[in-house]
């Protein structure tokens, strides 16, 4: 099985970390090829680099080709995922809704903690996108700045941790999903030190889109996710307009 694990910012640290993440539940013969967006902003944090970072996740599955089993856009928000689910065969998944889906599993309420206030606004949005507000007991952010994106996790271990506990004791969260690309692994240092099960989004978007892979879904011919009816573009990227005008990409523009 070859999965595509692809991180729509510009910071390949962060890819490194999504990477080992899901590497560390993925199955035997199981190929998760990492690619990191070559341009756009280094994280996403704001509905404006959701949206920026939603049309470059487009791009990059186009460029990758039909060669995969399945992909994760690793960016927690989802962007691009609907879209991309209009387009391609193969299945695609998302880190929050993939997240969210396994803590509604393992209790009725779950707790979105993150490490930085900018992202709840959009965060609050993807959870109600996903039709799961009802499930959330509260999403929490830390206050104040970060010395560095891909050690984030590492500088902000202990205060990360002291929210999810809050989250728990006052927000009544039965289970605690550590949100953020750049926090991918720490649920696995830190679920001793919470009383619920915490959920990494990376670990649960591998193992589910390992799972869609294998049950291999007939694309949608019609309904929500069908592939649209073609049309021309015009200077968009050769490999996305050629998905979006229904033709190889070796045949010239129309």
């Amino acid at each position: 099985m070859k999965i595509l694990l692809l991180n729509p910012n510009t910071t390949a640290d962060v890819t490194d970390l999504l990477h080992a993440a899901g590497s560390g539940v993925a199955s035997d013969g199981t190929e998760l090829v990492p690619m990191t967006a070559a341009r756009g902003v280094p994280y996403i944090a704001t509905r404006a680099e959701a949206q920026i970072g939603g049309a470059i996740a487009l791009e990059m599955l186009a460029e990758a080709g039909p060669g995969f089993d399945a992909a994760v856009i690793a960016a927690f928000g989802d962007p691009g995922l609907f879209g991309a689910r209009e387009l391609f065969a193969f299945p695609v998944v998302g880190l929050a809704e993939a997240a969210m889906l396994t803590a509604c599993m393992l209790g009725r309420r779950f707790a979105i903690v993150t490490f930085a206030g900018a992202l709840a606004p959009w965060y609050e949005e993807c959870v109600a996108m996903h039709g799961l507000a009802g499930r959330c007991a509260g999403i929490r952010a830390l206050d104040g700045s970060f010395r560095s994106i891909s050690e984030v996790q590492a500088e902000k271990e202990e205060l990360l941790v002291a929210l999810a506990n809050q989250a728990v004791e006052q927000d009544g969260a039965d289970v605690v999903i550590l949100s953020g690309a750049p926090l991918a692994g720490l649920a696995a240092k830190v679920r001793d030190r919470i009383p619920v099960p915490v959920v990494d989004p990376v670990a649960a978007a591998v193992r589910q889109a390992e799972t869609l892979a294998m049950l291999k879904p007939r694309k949608a011919v019609a309904g929500t996710f069908r592939r649209p009816d073609p049309k021309p573009t015009r200077g968009l990227a050769a490999p996305l307009a050629a998905i979006i005008e229904h033709r190889s990409p070796k045949e010239g523009t129309s």
